[in-house]
C-alpha cells in the first residue's frame, strides 16, 4: 500500500487528504445490469458495472469533437472547465441558462450522447432540480449530475434535505419521453463536509429515491471507494483526476466501477501547456514548448470528421 498526500481544488478551497493506493483489485463478478440490445447502444446501455466507459469531459464544440473523434462513446461538460472558459472559478458561478446554452453546443458538435455536469441543480428547491432535469432534455442531453453541495455557499444540503432534490429530479426524468441518465453525487468527502460513512448514507438514499448512478468523487482511499461501489447495484462513476489518474481502466474495472469521467483534469492539462509555455516565453524568450504543437491539418481532419 502506498499513501500520498494530494492537494486540489474545488469551489476555490484548496484540500488537503490522503489518497491510498493498492496494488492488488479484487474482481467483481456479481454485479447485474441490463443487457444491451443489439444495435447502437444508448447512453444507459454504456453503464455496465465491472466493463466502464470513459466519459470525456469536454470545454467547448471543439474540444469534444476532437474527444469525439479519438474515440470517446460519450461527452460530458465540465463545470469547472465551462466557467474557466469564461474567466471564472468553478463552484456556483455558471447559471442555468449559461450551462444549458454551453450543453446545446456542445450536443450539435457530436453524435454521441452528452452528459451535463450540473452542478447543484442550478436552485436549492427540489423544484429547481426537477425543472434542471426537464431544460436539460429539451436541449438534447442524454442525462445530467447534480450534486449534494449547497453552491455557492461551502456547505452540503443535510441528508434528506439532499434525498428529497435527487427524489425531485429523479421523478421528473422519469416523465420525460426520452430516457435520461440522472446522476447522484455525494461531494461531501472531497469538499471537507462529512466523512466516508455519511457518503455511504447518501449513496443508499439516493439510490433509493431513484438516481441512476452514484458518484462519490475522490474517496480518501481505494478502500473507501470500493465501499462505495459495493454500496449499490447501480452503476457508480469514478472521477480519474489527481492521484486516481495513475490508475488504469482495467483496474477499475476490476473493482466493479461503470463509468470513468475526467472532471476538469483534460482541460487542466491544457492550461499547464499555457503556463509551460508562457512561462518560457515570458521568462527566458524560449519558445521550443510551441514545437509540441499539434499539426493544424491533423486538428482540423478532426473537426470536419
Amino acid at each position: 500500500m502506498q499513501q500520498i498526500m494530494q492537494t486540489i481544488r474545488f469551489m476555490g478551497t484548496r484540500i488537503a487528504a490522503p489518497i491510498t493506493f493498492a496494488n492488488e483489485f479484487p474482481v467483481r463478478v456479481d454485479r447485474a445490469w441490463p443487457a444491451c440490445p443489439s444495435g447502437a447502444m444508448t447512453f444507459r446501455d454504456l453503464h455496465r458495472p465491472g466493463d466502464p466507459f470513459i466519459l470525456a469531459n469536454a470545454w467547448d464544440a471543439g474540444s469534444a469533437k476532437m474527444l469525439a473523434a479519438l474515440g470517446a462513446a460519450a461527452i460530458a461538460t465540465s463545470s469547472a472547465a465551462h466557467a474557466f472558459t469564461l474567466g471564472r472559478p468553478d463552484g456556483g458561478h455558471v447559471t442555468r441558462d449559461e450551462a444549458l446554452a454551453h450543453a446545446q453546443d456542445i450536443v450539435a458538435a457530436v453524435t454521441v450522447p452528452v452528459s451535463g455536469d450540473f452542478e447543484n441543480g442550478f436552485g436549492h428547491a427540489p423544484e429547481d432540480c426537477a425543472e434542471t432535469v426537464r431544460l436539460s432534455a429539451e436541449v438534447g442531453l442524454a442525462g445530467i449530475s447534480i450534486e449534494d453541495a449547497a453552491l455557492p455557499d461551502n456547505r452540503a444540503y443535510g441528508r434528506d434535505e439532499a434525498v428529497e432534490r435527487i427524489r425531485a429530479a429523479a421523478a421528473a426524468a422519469r416523465a420525460l419521453s426520452n430516457d435520461f441518465v440522472l446522476v447522484a453525487r455525494a461531494d461531501g468527502v472531497m469538499n471537507g463536509h462529512y466523512d466516508i460513512e455519511e457518503a455511504l448514507a447518501r449513496v443508499s438514499a439516493f439510490d433509493e429515491a431513484g438516481a441512476d448512478c452514484l458518484y462519490v468523487p475522490l474517496p480518501n482511499t481505494f478502500a473507501d471507494l470500493k465501499r462505495v461501489i459495493a454500496a449499490t447495484s447501480k452503476p457508480v462513476n469514478v472521477l480519474v483526476a489527481g492521484p486516481y489518474a495513475t490508475t488504469s481502466k482495467a483496474a477499475y474495472a476490476a473493482m466493479g466501477a461503470a463509468r470513468l469521467s475526467l472532471g476538469s483534469a483534460l482541460a487542466r492539462v491544457t492550461h499547464a501547456a499555457i503556463r509551460d509555455a508562457g512561462q518560457a516565453m515570458f521568462g527566458t524568450g524560449d519558445f521550443s514548448p510551441l514545437s509540441a504543437a499539434m499539426p493544424g491539418g491533423d486538428v482540423d481532419a478532426m473537426l470536419k470528421g
